[in-house]
């Protein structure tokens, strides 16, 4: 359900990391979020966004990772903008996703085959819920002196991603993180992507279905797509891996 018409982004307290990089939180009606912009927020000349996508682990937990690669994005010229995905963080608890995750626990702990039953109620719900908030934060967003398009959309859950390069035109170009649970129905979804895309995979990730990641990357109906794959687990992403999607998004955002 999307969030109700009109509703308003309010910022509840603003810093300076350094010299580079401005960091203000904010609240899109009842969402936390976080926006940097590069240089001072009221000085700095309008600049093409990459929304950030975290983990579903909330926003303090995953805080040093997204503002890593928040102050990369403002050297390039970036600003980059977080909200809190459903059921994360301090926001309200999701009983059926609670008791999906528990399913998926379970039949992994128990080494069976994770049904496209507990795929499908884990992540569809998902989906569902933060699509519309990510447009509605895009609204916001792009309402800003300081943000100027195009549009770019970096992170895992990947599902989220693919839904949102399928039904968002203000998203010019994609980084997806392969390593979450895919639905079937995001494959077919997959098919009708067209924006260009950089996927980052982890060859070793930890409970990663890899061939599900290698058959939605050829899945994607975008002519412009990449898969960089490294050896490693789901943290392990390399420096360079990182500088090479930095580099996709100069190439596509300026």
């Amino acid at each position: 359900m999307a969030l109700p018409k009109g509703t308003t982004m309010r910022f509840t307290s603003e810093r300076r990391l350094d010299d580079a990089v401005s960091e203000r939180a904010f609240t899109l009606g009842e969402i936390p979020g976080i926006l940097w912009t590069p240089g001072s927020a009221s000085a700095a000349a309008p600049a093409p966004v990459i929304l950030l996508s975290p983990p579903p682990l909330g926003l303090r937990k995953t805080y040093p990772r997204l503002v890593a690669r928040a102050r990369h994005s403002a050297a390039d010229g970036f600003a980059t903008a977080t909200i809190e995905l459903p059921g994360s963080g301090g926001r309200p608890r999701w009983p059926a996703a609670e008791q999906a995750l528990a399913d998926l626990r379970r039949a992994m702990e128990a080494g069976e085959p994770v049904s496209d039953e507990i795929i499908d109620a884990l992540i569809l719900p998902l989906v569902d819920k933060a699509v519309p908030e990510w447009q509605a934060a895009l609204d916001a967003l792009l309402s800003l002196p300081e943000i100027d398009g195009p549009v770019g959309y970096s992170g895992g859950v990947i599902s989220i991603g693919t839904r949102l390069a399928v039904v968002e035109p203000r998203i010019s170009a994609a980084v997806l993180f392969a390593g979450s649970f895919i639905p079937r129905a995001i494959f077919e979804e997959a098919r009708q992507v067209t924006i260009p895309l950089h996927v980052l995979l982890q060859w070793d990730d930890e409970g990663n279905d890899r061939q599900a990641a290698l058959d939605l990357f050829d899945a994607f109906g975008s002519e412009e797509k990449t898969l960089h794959a490294n050896m490693g687990g789901h943290t392990g992403v390399p420096q360079f891996a990182g500088d090479a999607a930095a580099q996709f998004f100069i190439r596509h955002l300026r």
